[in-house]
This record gives structure tokens, C-alpha cells and sequence, in this order.
């Protein structure tokens, strides 16, 4: 999958806090934000999209067809004619 970069603004002091205490516990701030990420997509991507994103971007997954929606059968009459109740 392309990657992409997302810039955004914060505070620099509570950054710096942030970064100072994740790396006590040998957390990385882009790996905590990437798995934020993934629970945003999931939470808010439709499962339908993102497994058609997901397929699309593996050019070895198997591209499984739809069933078709059927369409509902004509009514048949019979021969016979119905009339109208509405008058």
C-alpha cells in the first residue's frame, strides 16, 4: 500500500512530554499514532470499502464476484385481467 504523510500542529511542550514518557516505556509516537489510525479507519470505513481497498492493493488476493442482485419475477396473470379497485 502507498503511504502517505499527515502533518499536523501541536502543542511543542506537550509533544515533548508526550515523547518523554512514551520512551520510558519504549514506545514510539509513530507507532502508537499508526495504530490510532487503523481504529479511525476501521471505526469509520465501511467494511465493504475497506475490503475492496484492501483486495485492490494485493495483486495477489483472488477478485471474488458479487452474486448479482435477482431482480423479482414477473407477475403472471393467467390470462386473467385485473381491474382497477381504485375508483
Amino acid at each position: 500500500m502507498k503511504k502517505t504523510t499527515v502533518t499536523l500542529s501541536y502543542d511543542a511542550e506537550k509533544l515533548s512530554a508526550i515523547e518523554q514518557y512514551m520512551e520510558k516505556k519504549n514506545v514510539l509516537l509513530p507507532a502508537e499514532l499508526d495504530k490510532y489510525l487503523q481504529k479511525l479507519y476501521e471505526k469509520h470505513v465501511p467494511p465493504l470499502v475497506r475490503e475492496y481497498i484492501e483486495t485492490r492493493d494485493r495483486p495477489d488476493a483472488p477478485i471474488q464476484a458479487r452474486p448479482a442482485q435477482s431482480k423479482p419475477a414477473p407477475a403472471h396473470d393467467n390470462g386473467q385481467r385485473k381491474e382497477n379497485v381504485n375508483g
